[in-house]
């Protein structure tokens, strides 16, 4: 089992059964406000093991997910954090988690589609066109309502 930690309070570790509801809670505040794609709690537990959780004083404060899509990519997706714990570095773990599993599992390139690309570019990823993502693209975002008005922006860096 995986466990990071940088602060004393924060605690990184993989997603267990019981952190789905919180995950699907995290994830659909900010579908809420059209700043993510809403996840079904049935899909969380069925993918729970792709997860990750931050945890503060044993409560989840922030969950992300790292995708495979073949040998060669995987994607970041589901990054949400608490509110009350936005820029204290809780994304930053996650993603870093994300990208030490895509090494682990020698997954050499990692990609996110988000509407917050600066705080991803400030951890090394850079902009690529979404046609250069076809996995994602013909088996998640052709399902997508967003589709052909896609406002996510696709970035990319080296696992």
């Amino acid at each position: 089992m995986w466990v990071f930690c940088l602060a004393v309070d924060f605690v990184i570790a993989k997603a267990n059964l019981r952190d789905a509801s919180v995950i699907h809670q995290l994830v659909s505040v900010y579908a809420g406000k059209n700043k993510m794609l809403p996840r079904a709690l049935g899909d969380i537990y069925a993918d729970v093991r792709e997860y990750y959780v931050c945890r503060l004083n044993g409560k989840v404060v922030g969950c992300a997910a790292l995708h495979v899509y073949w040998k060669d990519l995987a994607e970041v997706r589901s990054l949400a954090v608490a509110e009350k714990h936005v820029n204290k570095g809780v994304g930053s773990l996650l993603v870093n988690a994300c990208l030490a599993e895509a090494r682990q599992l020698k997954v050499p390139s990692v990609f996110t589609l988000t509407l917050v690309p600066k705080f991803f570019k400030k951890l090394g990823f850079r902009p690529v066109d979404k046609s250069e993502l076809p996995m994602k693209i013909w088996s998640d975002c052709i399902r997508c309502p967003k589709f052909s008005e896609c406002d996510e922006v696709a970035l990319i860096r080296k696992a």
